[in-house]
């Protein structure tokens, strides 16, 4: 026996628990009036219609939720296979660059495009500084047009030219190749002109400036060098270029001291190339390979082996392959008039 009140709550509890099975409905009480009986009938209906209707829903959760497993399961797979690809295809590209690319856009990893392969090349993520270098500063026209969409990734917008320096050689390694070295600088400084207006009268002066600062942090820090550049003679140094003016001494002062106070650090990788003297200046070797030869103005040939020049002898290893940037009556002339030189940097 119970009363409807009990029944109700017997059947409550067996909705709010549907993993226990119901048990066999009892028969209806014979003291109950009609009322109650009917009551009774339509709560037993109503909590039959339920029981199935969870069922029903546990069911359907049951398949979402296999459903949902299942597609993160392959969801799961398909980023492993890409980062397993992406992961070869660096190491080709450390490898052989050209090779490596192809091989991430035949995998759709990568747009055939400039700015894609820009974009993977600025982030960097397991890539070989060196083989960055040398990959930009290939001659062909597309790999120009991957130069200078990367140099446009950077910001160098109110920022010295030290500062923009840092950022920029952080971001690869310059390669040992004079002709890559050239297109790369060119590009910098067309760049940096770009962000800060009106701070040089020519990309030239951005270009030859960028230059002289570079080989003032080798002077600066290269333990072998023992007649350390003044500001002053730094500031001599680069009287009458910026269109045959003068840059303000205020400004070179300051990129002066920044070198001065820190030097360039450029990433390590197991390269040999130039880079290794003009960043790392506790390095020794060689600052060119022996046998190298630069055209300059004169018909002497000189071998500088005298590390009393090595400032004056690094500066012109650079100015003698971009003629059209110095001239003759200008930075240069004062100083050193040769012809060509075999420039090696000696061991103490």
């Amino acid at each position: 026996m119970g009363t409807v009140s009990e029944l109700c709550v017997s059947s409550l509890q067996t909705f709010l628990c549907p993993a226990v099975k119901p048990v066999e409905q009892p028969p209806v009480p014979d003291d109950l009036s009609p009322e109650e009986k009917q009551e009774l009938e339509n709560i037993r209906r109503r909590k039959q219609e339920l029981l199935e209707d969870i069922e029903r829903l546990k069911n359907e959760i049951a398949e979402v939720t296999s459903e949902i497993e299942n597609l993160g399961s392959s969801e799961e797979r398909k980023t492993m296979q890409r980062n397993k690809q992406v992961a070869i295809g660096r190491k080709k590209f450390n490898m052989d660059p050209k090779k490596g690319i192809q091989f991430m856009i035949e995998n759709d990893l990568l747009k055939n495009t400039s700015g894609d392969i820009a974009q993977f090349l600025y982030k960097g993520e397991g890539l070989n500084k060196t083989v960055i270098g040398d990959y930009l500063g290939e001659r062909d026209d597309f790999n120009i047009e991957v130069l200078k969409k990367f140099v446009d990734l950077h910001e160098f917008t109110d920022l010295n030219l030290v500062q923009a320096l840092r950022q920029f050689l952080w971001s690869f390694r310059l390669p040992g190749e004079a002709q890559k070295i050239d297109r790369m600088m060119e590009a910098f400084a067309q760049r940096y002109c770009e962000c800060n207006q009106g701070v040089f009268q020519s990309t030239d002066t951005c270009y030859i400036l960028s230059f002289a600062i570079i080989m003032l942090n080798t002077s600066l820090h290269n333990p072998n060098v023992k007649d350390k550049p003044t500001v002053e003679r730094f500031i001599s140094m680069n009287r009458g270029i910026n269109d045959g003016g003068d840059l303000p001494e205020d400004l070179l002062r300051n990129l002066y001291d920044s070198i001065k106070n820190e030097p360039f650090k450029i990433p390590e990788d197991d390269g040999n190339d130039l880079t290794h003297t003009f960043f790392n200046p506790d390095r020794e070797g060689w600052l060119l390979k022996l046998g190298g030869m630069y055209t300059c103005s004169s018909p002497t040939l000189v071998h500088l082996s005298n590390l009393q020049c090595f400032w004056w002898s690094a500066m012109l290893l650079f100015s003698s392959f971009k003629q059209n940037h110095i001239h003759s009556e200008g930075f240069w002339a004062p100083h050193l008039s040769i012809n060509s030189f075999d420039l090696q940097m000696l061991s103490v």
